[in-house]
């Protein structure tokens, strides 16, 4: 009866890690205290070994339902082998003009994922820095739980 219970762990384990193919890196960072002062980047290191293919970049962000506004501004820097550094800020629409969440949520819990470069080649392999900067007129911003980064293979 064990051997047959863990046997189909086994199966679910292969079946759910397997259905994101485009995915090449996916890392969400907590937010200590679900507080995100401006001067906290949250870097994000991910290797690239294939130039030759497209990807997209994705930000993840996560709030909770007390988070006080409908977007939430960010700077993303981007540093690649070379140490050569781009940065662009980029909006995330939370909710819309009337204030219902945009997100995916469980209860009281919003994610969102957000792309900030589409079919883009990286031009040498190596590693890669991302960090994400929150950029809103708060200097410290409350009720955001967790923020990422997600590269994956870009699909036609």
């Amino acid at each position: 009866m064990i051997h047959r219970f863990i046997t189909l762990i086994g199966i679910f384990v292969l079946l759910f890690s397997s259905c994101d193919q485009q995915r090449l890196y996916e890392e969400n960072k907590n937010i200590e205290g679900n507080t995100w002062y401006y001067k906290n980047l949250i870097p994000f290191d991910l290797q690239i070994k294939d130039t030759t293919k497209f990807y997209n970049v994705l930000v993840n962000v996560r709030v909770d339902a007390d988070y006080k506004y409908s977007n939430i501004f960010m700077w993303v820097y981007a540093t690649n082998p070379e140490k050569k550094s781009d940065k662009r800020r980029v909006e995330i629409k939370l909710a819309d003009e009337r204030g219902k969440w945009l997100g995916a949520g469980l209860g009281d819990i919003y994610d969102y994922q957000f792309p900030v470069l589409q079919k883009v080649k990286f031009p040498k392999s190596g590693f890669y820095r991302f960090e994400l900067e929150q950029n809103m007129r708060d200097d410290t911003l409350l009720h955001v739980k967790s923020v990422g980064v997600r590269v994956e293979e870009f699909q036609n």
